[in-house]
């Protein structure tokens, strides 16, 4: 049985296939994109406080160096789909980094599965939004001056590094975690009832106008070809597999290494586009945003959180 979030991103969809007036207002989805990412990192933040960070700092290391590798896989697979140079490095740094809601679904599908996993997995978004986001940016960058089209501009750090590291996702993220961790369970109760206990509803809400967005790639879609939905389904599974895998040798728990396959497998649509287009505006960032969006933010709500749940057990024997 799906799950009823699931089924709101599909209302979405329906909607705006059907071509109905259904909108959320531009403030709303702000609001809502707030929420989420300040209810995730709160979450974390109040197991950190349950436990020493020093225990945790093994898994953060590995799932670094997990989000930096990505784009370094996944460009030369991107190169032999056919996409230019810069395209396939663009869209790589966008599966380097991470979806925030599909880390959310994933949570819910493993709460509701009743599969032990790391209570501070909020940690993991965190830390894995940026890595793969740089490296991502630097082939982009590298792939520019090969073909003398950078007209010898040189990479605004100063500009990327604020854009990645202080960008809105990964500062309500890190912001979220800090005061759970410095408040602990005492500090936030008073706010449990506005920030924990309606986080699905929100959630549900969310997704209802992500359906709306990913409706409106559809076209998108049809003028890039078949070939980028081949990608955008292929690619989730493989990522999943590394990410599985890497739980596996950290020791995690059933749930955990389906969460951390998730994040994987997962594509930013929110972080990744605002960093290109600040560090590499030659990068099709609307093809990326069609193919992260448009498929493989469906896929794995549909296909791939309910795979990466059955074969999590099989890495954890």
């Amino acid at each position: 049985m799906l799950d009823v979030v699931v089924l709101f991103f599909a209302l979405g969809v329906f909607a705006r296939v059907v071509k109905s007036d259904l909108r959320l207002p531009e403030a709303l989805y702000e609001t809502l994109t707030i929420y989420l990412l300040l209810a995730i990192g709160l979450k974390g933040g109040l197991e950190l406080s349950r436990q020493p960070l020093v225990d945790l700092l093994p898994q953060v290391l590995a799932v670094v160096i997990l989000g930096a590798l990505v784009p370094l896989v996944v460009t030369p697979l991107l190169r032999l789909a056919g996409l230019k140079p810069v395209d396939a490095a663009g869209l790589a740094a966008h599966y380097g980094s991470v979806s925030v809601v599909t880390f959310a679904v994933a949570l819910t599908a493993v709460q509701r599965a009743g599969l032990p996993y790391e209570s501070h997995a909020a940690l993991w978004v965190a830390v894995m939004e940026a890595p793969g986001l740089v490296v991502g940016i630097v082939l982009a960058r590298l792939a520019l001056k090969r073909a003398d089209a950078g007209n010898g501009s040189r990479i605004r750090w100063d500009l990327l590094a604020h854009e990645v590291l202080l960008g809105k996702s990964v500062l309500l993220l890190m912001g979220g975690l800090m005061i759970g961790a410095v408040a602990g369970d005492a500090g936030v109760a008073p706010i449990k009832a506005v920030f924990i206990d309606p986080f699905k509803g929100v959630l549900a809400l969310f997704l209802l106008e992500l359906g709306l967005v990913a409706g409106g790639q559809l076209g998108a879609l049809k003028r890039h070809g078949i070939k980028l939905v081949l990608v955008g389904c292929a690619l989730p599974p493989l990522l999943a597999l590394a990410g599985a895998t890497t739980g596996m040798l950290l020791g995690l728990q059933v749930g955990g290494v389906a969460l951390l396959a998730t994040l994987a497998a997962s594509a930013s649509y929110i972080a990744a586009p605002a960093a290109l287009r600040v560090a590499v505006p030659q990068a099709n960032t609307g093809l990326a945003i069609a193919c992260a969006l448009g498929v493989t933010f469906p896929f794995n709500l549909l296909v791939g959180i309910p795979l990466y749940l059955h074969l999590a057990p099989y890495f954890t024997r």
